[in-house]
């Protein structure tokens, strides 16, 4: 069976997916805000049911949604699309707001005195064996999630919420997997902080360095420039899902990446096949990077009336809807270019 889990993008969110990843391996890690992204990626992880089940009739799978609350009609919803795909759907949540939701659907768990990473590991220690180091590791982000600020737990808590809350680095949208390693990597170098020695100022101290670790690949720099590389990396391992088509030029569509020129730069130096770059933000702008092969300011001009300079240039893409569905994102950029190269 594998299992599905969509979890909220806070600490709490990510514990409750680090203690399902120590119980299970064959887990799918999807991560969301509320309000419309809750049903984006409960559809992105049915498209993947149906794919199991269209090479296995018999595949059988388990939706886990935790530290997320949704509303009557989603339960509804998301209940009935799953009827007839061999699947289990459940809840474990600790938001008073999904009150109503409880009475009404016996797979949706909510217990407001708990956090959701507490109710996520005491729900699988009813059929898995404990783990002592995993239980001090949930206290603490108990500790500051339901805000247990007399807790010795809470400092350390503080720290952990923080970590993850600026753990900004990767975007989840276009790297969701590597995402989700990389909390991982954060949250269980932070666990063996735990019962140390003023173990909150210890971890603060050394977040710079084990953000370092896990960006390194073989000589050490700075940590942007070892995160560009790293991002670099993976732009070129993705960049036939990513490329995009102006014209005759050959680019890649990033969202939200961050670094834009430095990353679009050495992204364009290393792929020279690329012609050009273009990130689109949350904020609707378009940031449009070359290497001499075009001129991305007559690029910025005919797509959104922008400009700039030759191999740097920008613009605002007012139509533009954000979506945690890179694909999405990518159709609505296609079809911003030929609606305006077919004129």
């Amino acid at each position: 069976m594998r299992l599905y889990h969509l979890s909220h993008t806070d600490l709490d969110g990510y514990a409750c997916q680090f203690v399902t990843h120590f119980y299970f391996k064959d887990c799918v890690f999807y991560n969301s805000n509320y309000g419309k992204e809750i049903s984006d990626n409960f559809y992105a992880i049915l498209s993947e049911i149906n794919a199991s089940l269209e090479q296995d009739s018999n595949a059988k799978s388990m939706v886990l949604i935790s530290d997320l609350n949704l509303t009557l009609a989603q339960c509804e919803e998301f209940q009935d699309a799953l009827k007839d795909k061999n699947a289990k759907l459940i809840l474990l949540d600790h938001h008073q707001s999904g009150l109503e939701c409880m009475k009404e659907f016996a797979w949706y768990v909510m217990d407001e005195k708990r956090s959701a990473s507490q109710i996520v590991y005491d729900f699988f220690t009813r059929i898995c064996t404990p783990n002592e180091s995993l239980k001090r590791f949930v206290s603490v982000v108990n500790a500051i999630d339901i805000w247990l600020k007399d807790e010795k737990d809470f400092e350390l808590g503080k720290v952990f919420l923080s970590m993850i809350a600026t753990a900004k680095e990767l975007n989840r949208v276009m790297f969701r997997e590597q995402n989700t390693e990389y909390m991982f990597f954060l949250l269980s170098k932070a666990k063996t902080f735990i019962d140390k020695d003023q173990a909150h100022i210890a971890l603060e101290d050394a977040l710079h360095f084990l953000k370092k670790e896990y960006f390194r690949k073989d000589k050490n720099d700075t940590l942007i420039n070892l995160i560009c590389a790293f991002v670099v990396e993976l732009l070129s391992k993705k960049k036939e899902e990513f490329c995009i088509y102006y014209e005759n030029h050959k680019g890649i569509l990033t969202s939200n990446i961050g670094n834009t020129s430095v990353i679009g730069n050495d992204f364009l130096v290393k792929n020279p096949d690329f012609d050009f770059f273009i990130d689109v933000s949350s904020k609707k702008t378009l940031s449009f990077r070359a290497n001499g092969k075009v001129d991305v300011s007559i690029m910025a001009k005919k797509l959104v009336g922008g400009g700039g300079h030759k191999n740097a240039s920008g613009g605002l893409f007012a139509a533009f809807k954000e979506s945690v569905n890179y694909a999405l994102i990518k159709a609505q950029i296609q079809d911003l270019i030929i609606s305006k190269t077919q004129i």
